[in-house]
């Protein structure tokens, strides 16, 4: 177990803001980190607000609208909320609804436990800073079957805004912005920026390393070592931060993956951060996700005493997509009853998660069995996204493959499709001239002359020299359909616009 003085110490210092040093890991071998300052994706999420606007007052082009898969928002993307959770919702917000026989009943008696844990019995007041404890408990139990009986305490969840609050909590317990030399995170290249940000903001360094794209952007312990080496005389790495499902890769890890991860991290005295937002997002023919947790209990004593782990879930990902109620929660292994005090402190500090977004968590932890008045249907609108997702990976690969410059690895998960982009260079000397990173001048003129908006690599980090663009595929199979045959016709011309 990490020693608590050390922790403690870190806890005791950390602050907000500050700069990378000039000469640090992050500014030799990250990309995504040296172009922390462009504005190039706001630039591009402006003129599609702007290209909206001229649309509705009547301008002429080639497309109608405007399609946004730059990021996951399932809703906004025209995924249709499942029935359940949106009924006991209602139900909790307008109690009279419990009186109506249009809701069925396991609805109504759902509605009705959760009210009667709620201060007040509504879902207005505030609750204990780690949650309603009954929701807690919950979590604490679905955990527990999903881990195959390896038990889950409640007393170690933390409900919180989203599961990345959680996350930055957690980096401030780590991180000691006060010491020399600074406290360096392991992150994957390539990443989702929101997390990156979350770390260089506690004024930490991102010690990159890079996912193996010809290997389907498989993680390899071998680098892992590299990356540690290579920050050794930079900064003071702490700790490991892993994305399974992977975002932006769709990349599932193995068992024997995780193994391999878990006995790097005990080795080299790390702690391991696992951002497991999408697993419920998984359909690749011979994938499955198991928990970082899970695989640390079979692998028995030490390690699965000894090493600490946090990790993180969100009502926002995967077949719930509430990503607007704003519900997550980290669960902590193995840590130090004094770091655990901290931590009470420092989630007591801001108030508690919204309580809508905490009944959004219980449900999607105990959804309907079979035999619940609601089952059927629950089971028949999960089947459909779960389908649409299939669909929409197939596709997206079969038509990005077919394109002359374009390679995309399989999407084993997650909500993300991340292909490779091999631009002409007559493309990537046009970006230079006007200032962009090739990948954003790709997307800019794919979002200009097809209404497509999509997220360039360089947000995402990525080996020099290369150039990605990330899609959203969760959205409808008519949106994924329209989006390919647009992005199929506009790339033709591009390619040969540039030849």
């Amino acid at each position: 177990m990490r020693d608590t003085a050390q922790l403690s110490s870190a806890a005791g210092q950390i602050g907000l803001g500050g700069g990378i040093t000039e000469v640090s890991v992050q500014q030799e071998s990250c990309p995504i980190v040296k172009n922390m300052k462009q504005l190039e994706f706001s630039v591009l999420i402006r003129r599609a607000g702007q290209i909206k606007e001229e649309l509705r007052q009547g301008a002429r082009k080639s497309y109608k609208d405007v399609i946004d898969v730059s990021f996951d928002d399932p809703h906004r993307a025209g995924m249709k909320p499942l029935s359940f959770v949106r009924q006991v919702l209602a139900a909790c917000c307008y109690p009279d609804l419990m009186n109506s026989n249009k809701l069925p009943v396991d609805v109504r008696q759902r509605a009705h436990k959760l009210l009667g844990v709620c201060a007040g019995g509504s879902v207005g007041s505030y609750t204990l800073t780690a949650g309603i404890p009954e929701i807690v408990q919950g979590i604490s139990e679905s955990i527990t079957r999903r881990d195959g009986g390896a038990p889950s305490y409640p007393e170690n969840i933390y409900i919180s805004p989203g599961s990345q609050w959680s996350l930055t909590n957690i980096l401030k317990v780590l991180v000691n912005r006060q010491g020399s030399p600074r406290t360096g995170v392991l992150t994957p290249v390539p990443c989702h920026i929101t997390t990156i940000s979350s770390i260089m903001e506690l004024g930490a360094v991102i010690i990159p390393y890079y996912l193996n794209e010809e290997q389907g952007w498989e993680l390899q312990v071998e680098e892992l070592q590299r990356a540690l080496e290579s920050a050794k005389r930079i900064c003071n790495p702490v700790a490991l931060y892993v994305i399974n499902p992977g975002n932006p890769t769709g990349y599932v890890q193995s068992r024997k993956t995780m193994q391999e991860v878990i006995r790097f991290v005990l080795e080299k005295k790390l702690f391991l951060l696992a951002d497991e937002v999408y697993q419920n997002c998984v359909y690749g023919e011979k994938s499955e996700f198991v928990s970082y947790k899970r695989i640390l209990a079979e692998m028995g004593p030490p390690l699965s005493d000894t090493l600490e782990l946090a990790s993180f879930h969100s009502a926002s990902k995967g077949f719930l997509g509430e990503c607007g109620l704003r519900g997550g929660y980290v669960e902590l292994v193995n840590l130090d009853p004094t770091v655990m005090k901290y931590i009470y402190k420092l989630f007591s500090a801001d108030s508690c998660a919204p309580v809508a977004g905490q009944i959004a968590l219980d449900l999607m932890m105990n959804p309907p069995q079979p035999g619940d008045p609601s089952y059927s249907l629950y089971n028949e609108e999960t089947q459909h996204i779960k389908t649409t997702l299939v669909h929409n990976a197939k596709r997206a690969i079969e038509v990005l493959n077919s394109l002359p410059g374009f390679y995309c690895q399989p999407v084993e998960g997650g909500a993300f499709a991340f292909p490779r982009l091999y631009l002409p260079p007559k493309a990537i000397q046009k970006a230079k001239e006007v200032g962009m990173k090739p990948d954003a001048f790709y997307c800019m003129r794919l979002l200009e002359e097809a209404g497509v908006l999509v997220s360039p690599g360089y947000k995402h980090g990525q080996k020099e020299g290369t150039h990605h663009i990330r899609i959203c595929i969760m959205t409808t199979v008519e949106t994924m359909e329209e989006l390919l045959r647009r992005l199929s016709s506009f790339h033709i011309q591009f390619m040969k616009d540039f030849s």
